[in-house]
């Protein structure tokens, strides 16, 4: 009596799919300002390790700076100082150095 009756309403499909609007802008945002970014810098480091050479000027993982004496399939021989070489494994490679870096430091 003093009540009205409640209605259902309508689905609408429309309505549902702006419900997901914002998740997928956020997925795509995400992407690419995180993932493809990412995605690129692994590809530059995996190919700046596939092209190191003997004579090449790096950087290591744990800052030490020499001069690439051997190169094997897992592992770098790098010349720290005269007469002194340390054995790390590709992936400790951090960065190539241009050419001469080493004698200007």
């Amino acid at each position: 009596m003093f009540i009205s009756n409640a209605y259902a309403a309508s689905a609408s499909s429309a309505t549902d799919l702006m419900s997901f609007l914002p998740l997928v802008v956020i997925f795509v945002l995400f992407f690419f300002m995180i993932i493809r970014p990412q995605m690129k810098q692994a590809k530059e480091q995996r190919n700046m390790i596939a092209a190191l050479q003997k004579g090449d000027e790096v950087v290591t993982s744990g800052g030490i700076v020499g001069k690439v004496t051997k190169v094997t399939d897992t592992f770098v021989s790098v010349e720290i100082a005269a007469n002194t070489e340390i054995t790390v494994q590709k992936q400790a490679i951090q960065s190539a150095l241009p050419k001469g870096t080493i004698k200007s430091i």
